[in-house]
């Protein structure tokens, strides 16, 4: 009898050091999930009437054929909704990607603060878009990220603080 109860007490103790390990993994698990940063991506069928502008500046607009997404000061979240230029645009870029060609985003940044965190920031722009890009069906081996030759573009901070994405030729 003691050892059929011995054999019980080892079985429920493997089940509750099991159960006790699942919801660990679990808690590692979300908390890894929620400290990563996430892009703010439209749907494709979102359609809106003008270039989306956020009440904190951030806004997406297409330029001579490049997409441009515009951050706010010290953010790396995207406008919220896109027009449909900025949607067809996206779409065109993707496509190209996908035919073969290469898409070039160039993250920029404004002049204030440190440079070192700014650039910092600016490659954090980037990435996000690129996962936007990634999101529209683009393989990431198709999307170079680079550095452009002059960090802090011209015009206003506003204008600096972009990231471009262009079809390579």
């Amino acid at each position: 009898m003691s050892q059929e109860t011995e054999i019980e007490q080892r079985v429920v103790a493997v089940v509750v050091i099991g159960a006790i390990l699942l919801a660990v993994g679990m808690a590692l698990g979300f908390g890894i999930h929620k400290s990563r940063p996430k892009a703010k991506v439209a749907p494709a069928t979102a359609v809106a009437a003008a270039p989306a502008i956020d009440a904190d500046g951030a806004r997406v607009v297409v330029d001579a054929g490049v997409v441009k997404f515009y951050f706010a000061a010290g953010k790396a979240d995207l406008a919220v909704d896109l027009s449909t230029e900025v949607q067809a645009a996206l779409n065109e870029a993707a496509a190209a990607a996908k035919a073969g060609k290469k898409l070039v985003v160039s993250g920029f940044h404004d002049s204030t603060g440190d440079a070192a965190l700014n650039a910092e920031l600016a490659k954090q722009r980037a990435l996000t878009v690129r996962t936007v890009l990634v999101g529209l069906g683009v393989a990431e081996t198709s999307v170079e990220l680079k550095k452009p030759e002059q960090m802090t573009g011209t015009g206003s901070n506003a204008e600096a603080r972009r990231v471009e994405v262009a079809i390579a030729p």
